[in-house]
C-alpha cells in the first residue's frame, strides 16, 4: 500500500514552528517511503481564518521547499460533503439530534464530578428519535460506543488504550449545521485516502473518537503518530504569541530554510551524533518510529550555530535575491559598491544569518553620518594621527588597489611607527565603518574601493585634528 500523509494547518495566524516540524515529519515520512504528501487548509473557523494567513502558509511551504503532491484542498469548499456524512450517520443511527442548552450540559458535567465521575454529557437525547422542527436548531452528536475500548498502536507513543465509557458523545454538527473539526478531519482523511496521520500529541485525546466515527462509516483506519510539543527555553509550551514561534520570524531574519529544516528534524529525532543533514540524507534516514516521546526545547543559539554552518555554502543566487530585497527595503543603493556576489563571498564565513550579513555590509554602499561616540573617543585620538596620515598617504600613492598590497602598506606602517596592530587597525575600522567591527582591514578596504576608503580616512583624520585643536 502506498503511504500517503498530509499537513493540515488552520489559517488563523502565522504558521507556527511546531506546525512546520509536523509538516516536515509528514513530508519526510512520505518521501522516505516513496509515498505522497497532501496539503489541506482547515479553514472552517470562519471568524478567525483569513486569506492573508492562508497566503502565508503557501509561501512558507514554498520557501521551505516542502512540495506537496496534492492540494491545497480547502475545507470550506467541502461543506456539502460533510453534510452528506452527517446525514448518513443520522440515518444509520450512529448520530442523533441533541436539544440540550449549554447550561444544561454544564450542569450534567457538574453532577458527574460530584459523583466522582469524569465530567461529560450524559447522553440524555441519545435514544430519543425526535426530528427537529423548522424553528429548532439542535446540534448533532455522534453515538460513541458505550463499552469496549479503542486500542491505538501509535507510531511514536506506542500502545495507548482508551475506554469507550470515558468518552462522551461529541458534537459533530453545530447548531448552524456546520461540521465540527472532529467530523471534517476524518471525512477528509477518509476521502483523501490518508494512510498515516502525523500530528501533535495535543490531538491524542481526539483520536479514539475519530477512530470510532471512521469505524461507523466502515472506513479504513489510518496509522497515527502523535509527536510531542516544542517547548520554549523555560520548558513551557511554545505560545503562538512568542515571536520565536512564527516561521516568518526566521525567514525575515535571514535563516536558510535548509538549516531550519535540519534543526527541526533533530528537535525530537536523531541519528547518532550527526548534526548536519542534507535534504537527501533526511529523506534517506528519517524513521517516524524513532521520534522521541518526550518534548524538546527550542534553542535559538543552537539554531544560529547550525545556520552559520549553512552560510558557508550558501546558494549565492538566493543570497543575492535576499540582499537585494533587504537593501531596497532600507533604501540603500547598491550601484556604487561591490557586486553582491563578491560581497557574499567576502562576508558569508563571518556571520550567522543573511540579515546579519546585510546589516554588517550597509557601510560598503551607504555612508554614515557620525561615528560611534565611545569608539571615536577611544580610537580617533592624537596618538594615531601621524600613523593614520602616513597610511592614508601610502594608499593614495597605490596604483593597483589589491588586498595584498593594502595589507603590505598596513604592516609597513605599524612597523615604521613601532605600534601594535590594534593601535592602527581599530582607528581605521572606526574611520571606514563608523563602528569598531569589520572583517580584515585589507579586505575591507579593497572591497570598499579606493575612492570611498580615502574619503573616509581623510574625514577621520580631520576629526582627530579638530578634536585635538579644541
Amino acid at each position: 500500500m502506498t503511504i500517503k500523509t498530509r499537513f493540515a494547518p488552520s489559517p488563523t495566524g502565522s504558521l507556527h514552528i511546531g506546525g512546520v516540524r509536523t509538516a516536515l515529519y509528514s513530508w519526510l515520512h512520505a518521501r522516505h517511503n516513496n509515498g505522497s504528501f497532501v496539503l489541506r487548509i482547515e479553514d472552517t473557523d470562519l471568524e478567525r481564518s483569513t486569506d492573508e494567513a492562508t497566503d502565508i502558509i503557501l509561501k512558507c511551504m514554498d520557501w521551505l521547499g516542502l512540495d506537496y503532491d496534492e492540494g491545497p484542498y480547502y475545507q470550506t469548499q467541502r461543506s456539502k460533503r460533510y453534510q452528506d456524512v452527517i446525514e448518513e450517520l443520522l440515518e444509520t443511527d450512529n448520530a442523533y439530534y441533541c436539544y440540550c442548552t449549554k447550561d444544561e450540559v454544564e450542569n450534567m458535567r457538574k453532577e458527574a464530578m460530584k459523583r466522582g465521575e469524569k465530567p461529560k454529557y450524559n447522553g440524555y437525547w441519545r435514544n430519543k428519535k425526535r426530528i427537529p422542527k423548522s424553528t429548532e436548531k439542535p446540534v448533532v452528536r455522534f453515538k460513541n460506543p458505550l463499552d469496549g475500548e479503542v486500542v491505538l498502536d501509535d507510531l511514536v507513543q506506542g500502545k495507548v488504550v482508551f475506554n469507550n465509557e470515558e468518552l462522551d458523545d461529541l458534537i459533530i454538527a453545530r447548531a448552524d449545521g456546520s461540521a465540527t473539526y472532529n467530523l471534517s478531519v476524518i471525512v477528509d482523511d477518509m476521502d483523501m485516502k490518508i494512510t498515516d496521520v502525523i500530528r501533535g500529541d495535543d490531538h491524542l485525546n481526539n483520536t479514539p473518537r475519530q477512530i470510532n466515527i471512521l469505524k461507523s462509516l466502515k472506513a479504513n483506519i489510518p496509522n497515527y503518530a502523535h509527536i510531542p510539543m516544542i517547548l520554549d527555553s523555560d520548558g513551557k509550551k511554545l505560545s503562538k504569541r512568542n515571536s520565536n514561534a512564527s516561521i516568518l520570524t526566521y525567514r525575515d531574519e535571514g535563516y536558510i530554510p535548509e538549516a531550519l529544516l535540519n534543526y527541526l528534524i533533530r528537535l525530537g529525532w536523531s541519528k547518532g551524533d550527526q548534526e548536519i543533514f542534507s535534504i537527501k540524507e533526511m529523506i534517506s534516514d528519517f524513521d517516524i518510529k524513532k521520534v522521541n516521546k518526550s518534548s524538546s526545547s527550542l534553542n535559538i543559539k543552537k539554531l544560529r550555530w547550525l545556520n552559520q554552518q549553512y552560510m558557508k555554502d550558501i546558494n549565492i543566487s538566493k543570497a543575492v535575491k535576499f540582499l537585494t530585497e533587504f537593501f531596497d527595503m532600507k533604501n540603500v543603493s547598491i550601484k556604487d559598491g561591490p557586486s553582491l556576489e563578491e560581497l557574499i563571498e567576502f562576508q558569508k564565513d563571518r556571520v550567522h544569518t543573511l540579515t546579519e550579513l546585510a546589516e554588517k555590509s550597509v557601510f560598503f554602499y551607504s555612508d554614515f553620518d557620525e561615528y560611534d561616540n565611545k569608539l571615536a573617543a577611544k580610537h580617533l585620538i592624537a596618538e594615531v594621527l601621524e600613523p593614520m596620515s602616513k597610511f592614508c598617504q601610502s594608499l593614495e600613492e597605490l596604483n593597483d588597489w589589491e588586498s595584498i598590497k593594502i595589507k603590505n602598506i598596513f604592516e609597513s606602517t605599524i612597523n615604521q611607527y613601532e605600534i601594535d596592530f590594534g593601535m592602527l587597525a581599530q582607528p581605521v575600522r572606526v574611520a571606514i565603518t563608523g563602528t569598531g567591527i569589520s572583517p580584515s582591514i585589507d579586505q575591507t578596504l579593497y572591497l570598499l574601493g579606493k575612492a570611498k576608503s580615502l574619503v573616509r580616512l581623510h574625514r577621520a583624520i580631520d576629526h582627530i585634528k579638530n578634536n585635538t585643536a579644541s
